[in-house]
């Protein structure tokens, strides 16, 4: 790439608003039940005085779930009838003690992709959907009509249902509302790269599919069609600027056989 070429890119760049869409992570922030607490920092090693040097150095050791803050899902992550994506059978080859050998968090590439916000919470004329509401097929149709817009095969598609607004209020977060099955198909049959949402587990918690059993949009999504899933996504500084489609960033971390990463995603958007 010449200079001109990357004085060129950087002018685009730097012509884009850059919206964060992750969570904080802290002690006591929201986690999907299985995989409590989810985060745990300890400083072992501070700055105090009586050292001897000017300099004085601080560190700590952080513990968290994979699936614990904003993240995304590995395709080792679930298995339907110990069977993951693409047929990959669940064997101790593929399973082991130190993590999977096939479809770990190190196979998802760097993710720079269209990316698409269906707000069905706006479209519903509220700011949260209510608790365990089951968003339907046809309320993503519709917030894809409101918006004009479509996700594509290849595109990332996030859905706001206003669950991010009480991100600091943990049962109130778990009780949210999430994806019904119909809505996870109606995404897989548009071939995403990925889907995010707002809520702790892209499904609603708790809720039973009478078809396919817990997590519906997991069996459906990352078993049965190889699309990621992004969970607990801050979604409401996106919908504040009115935009439906940007350039989506997110950087999984390399961990070799692990079932899920934290992320920072980033939304690009025209600056106003």
């Amino acid at each position: 790439m010449s200079q001109e070429e990357i004085a060129s890119v950087m002018a685009t760049l730097q012509s884009l608003e850059v919206i964060d869409l992750e969570q904080p992570r802290y002690v006591g922030a929201p986690t999907y039940p299985v995989h409590f607490p989810g985060f745990h920092y300890v400083l072992h090693r501070r700055h105090e005085p009586g050292l001897g040097v000017a300099r004085t150095g601080a560190s700590g050791l952080i513990t968290c779930a994979e699936h614990s803050g904003t993240h995304i899902d590995a395709l080792c992550h679930q298995a339907e009838n110990l069977t993951m994506y693409g047929g990959c059978t669940v064997t101790a080859q593929i399973q082991t003690p130190a993590g999977f050998t096939e479809l770990g968090v190190e196979t998802i590439p760097p993710i720079i992709a269209r990316g698409v916000l269906l707000d069905v919470a706006a479209v519903a004329g509220v700011e949260r959907l209510p608790d365990g509401h089951l968003v339907a097929a046809h309320e993503l149709q519709a917030a894809a009509d409101a918006a004009g817009v479509e996700p594509n095969p290849g595109d990332v598609a996030v859905i706001r249902t206003g669950n991010a607004t009480v991100w600091d209020d943990p049962d109130a977060y778990l009780r949210g509302p999430g994806l019904s099955a119909d809505a996870a198909r109606w995404l897989a049959e548009r071939r995403p790269l990925a889907v995010g949402a707002d809520n702790v587990a892209l499904d609603v918690v708790g809720h039973v599919d009478p078809d396919i059993g817990s997590l519906p949009c997991h069996v459906i999504l990352l078993v049965r069609n190889g699309v990621y899933i992004i969970e607990n996504l801050q979604l409401e500084e996106l919908a504040q600027t009115g935009v439906s489609e940007f350039v989506f960033v997110c950087l999984p971390l390399k961990m070799r056989g692990v079932t899920g990463s934290p992320v920072r995603p980033l939304a690009l958007t025209p600056q106003k």
